[in-house]
């Protein structure tokens, strides 16, 4: 079952600085610490998130290569017929640290859709 349609945060933590090459996007240095990736699935949230909590996944999606040198802390599920995954991040990008430019927003007009996030013990 793919589940209903929605939007989702998912939460990543890195254990180290890292180089990750991200597709077309090129080598990019991951600081660690813990990310925040918007992302939808109109088709199905369900399907979707659990393919991002799996291991070992196919690279298809910008995320997916983070997630391989990654640890999943936590998924937020939004249910709606409506994407509403850029306003979902507009509202974390005025929390975040910085991002990756072009990161998951190449269907929309988002600078990006992953973010660093300040940690509690920061």
């Amino acid at each position: 079952m793919r589940g209903p349609p929605g939007s989702y945060i998912l939460f990543l933590r890195l254990p180290k600085d890292t180089l990750i090459t991200v597709g077309r996007l090129g080598t990019i240095c991951f600081r660690a610490g813990l990310y925040a990736y918007v992302g939808s699935a109109l088709g199905g949230w369900e399907a979707r998130v659990n393919r991002h909590l799996s291991v070992g996944a196919t690279t298809h999606w910008h995320v997916d290569y983070l997630r391989a040198e990654s640890l999943v802390e936590g998924v937020i599920v939004f249910e709606s017929p409506e994407r509403l995954e850029c306003i979902i991040n507009q509202a974390i990008t005025r929390a975040s640290l910085e991002v990756a430019p072009g990161f998951g927003s190449s269907d929309c007009g988002c600078s990006s859709h992953l973010h660093f996030l300040r940690s509690l013990s920061d």
